[in-house]
C-alpha cells in the first residue's frame, strides 16, 4: 500500500490506517483476541498507522496495540494516540504538569520511551490559540517523551488555527462522504503548510457502508445509540453529526455509486484517499474481515470523474444543511 508523508516530521503513514477506537470501547464489546486480530489483520494488508487514545477503554486501546507489535517486532507501525480527555474540559487543565503525566501514562500502556505522535484530543477551542500549550507540547519533544505532535479538532476554524502553529505535524479531521466541508479550506492550507492530514470517521459511523436500516438497533454501549444528540461528547463524532434517518437514506444513494467490485464502504474510503492533502484515512475495525476489505480501498484505481461528481451532488442535495453550520 502506498504510504504518504507528514512534511513537518518526515514519518510515513499508509494511506490507510486503523483507527482502535472501537478496540477500546464505545462500539459494542470486542474481546481481546478478536481485537489482536484485527491488529495483525491489518498489519498484514499494509496499513502501518495505527490511531489510538488514552480515553479509549481507558487505556484498553493504547494496551493492546502495544502487546500486539510486542508479538511482532518485524513491524514498523507508527502509531498516534490522544491525549486530554481524561479531565474536566477547561483550557486551564491544558498545562505542561498534566501533559507529563498523561504522557508518562500513555508510554506505560503503549510500552515505549517515546511516543511517535501525540494529538490533542479535541480540546476546548480557546487551546488551538494558546502559546504556553504549544510551548508545552514543545518541552515534550525536546524532551524526548514524543516524536511529534498534532491535533485533533472538530471544526474547520480549530484546524485552521492549529496547522498555523509551525511545529504541529498533523491535523485529524472528520472528513468524509457526508462532510465536505474541510476540502474548502482546510486541506489547501495543510497542503501549503506541509501539515498532514488524518482524515477520522471516515465511513460515519458505518453509515457509509451502506448495512444500516432506520429500523436498526445498537448496542447501549455503543455511541451510536447514546450519543445520537451529543449527549457524551460532540455529536459530529456520531453519524459525523447528520440526522440517522437522513443518513440511512442518503446512504442507501451511495451506495448505488459503487463501482462494480467495489463495496459503498471502500468507495468512501477511496473517496477520501483521493482528495489533495490527506495523508492517511482512519477507518475502525470490529473484524478480521473489515480491516482487510478497508485496506483494499487504498489499492484502488482512482474514481471516475462521473462518480466523483455524483459523490458530491448528493452532498449537496442532502448532508450539507445539515452539517456545514456547525462543523
Amino acid at each position: 500500500m502506498d504510504e504518504r508523508e507528514f512534511s513537518r516530521s518526515g514519518q510515513r503513514a499508509s494511506v490507510i490506517g486503523l483507527g482502535t477506537w472501537q478496540l477500546g470501547a464505545d462500539w459494542g464489546d470486542v474481546d481481546d483476541k478478536d481485537a489482536l486480530a484485527v491488529l495483525e489483520a491489518a498489519a498484514e494488508s499494509g496499513v502501518t498507522f495505527f490511531d489510538t487514545a488514552d480515553v479509549y477503554g481507558d487505556g484498553r486501546s493504547e494496551e493492546t496495540i502495544a502487546t500486539f507489535l510486542r508479538g511482532r517486532p518485524d513491524l514498523h507501525v507508527l502509531v498516534a494516540t490522544k491525549m486530554g480527555r481524561r479531565v474536566d474540559q477547561v483550557p486551564e487543565n491544558y498545562v505542561l504538569d498534566n501533559f507529563r503525566a498523561w504522557n508518562d501514562r500513555s508510554r506505560r500502556n503503549l510500552g515505549v520511551d517515546r511516543v511517535d505522535l501525540v494529538q490533542l484530543h479535541c480540546p476546548p477551542t480557546a487551546v488551538y490559540s494558546s502559546d504556553e500549550v504549544f510551548d508545552a507540547l514543545d518541552t515534550l519533544v525536546a524532551e524526548e517523551r514524543i516524536a511529534a505532535y498534532g491535533v485533533s479538532v472538530e471544526t474547520c476554524d480549530e484546524a485552521l488555527t492549529a496547522i498555523a502553529r509551525p511545529n504541529v505535524a498533523s491535523v485529524q479531521i472528520i472528513l468524509n462522504p457526508f462532510r465536505m466541508k474541510p476540502l474548502q479550506r482546510v486541506l489547501p492550507a495543510a497542503r501549503e503548510a506541509g501539515v498532514g492530514i488524518i482524515a477520522r470517521v471516515p465511513l460515519a459511523s458505518g453509515l457509509l457502508s451502506g448495512k444500516y436500516t432506520k429500523d436498526t438497533v445498537f448496542a447501549e454501549n455503543d455511541h451510536r445509540t447514546f450519543n445520537r444528540h451529543g449527549e457524551a461528547f460532540d455529536q459530529g463524532e456520531t453519524f459525523s453529526g447528520v440526522d440517522y434517518t437522513t443518513g440511512v437514506e442518503a446512504a442507501a444513494e451511495f451506495s448505488a455509486l459503487a463501482p462494480e467490485g467495489v463495496t459503498p464502504a471502500q468507495l468512501a474510503l477511496a473517496w477520501i484517499a483521493q482528495q489533495p492533502g490527506v495523508t492517511t484515512v482512519i477507518p475502525g475495525a470490529r473484524s478480521p474481515e473489515q480491516a482487510r476489505a478497508n485496506a483494499a480501498a487504498g489499492k484502488l484505481p482512482p474514481l471516475s470523474e462521473e462518480t466523483l461528481a455524483a459523490i458530491s451532488d448528493l452532498y449537496e442535495r442532502r448532508i450539507k444543511k445539515q452539517v456545514e453550520l456547525r462543523w
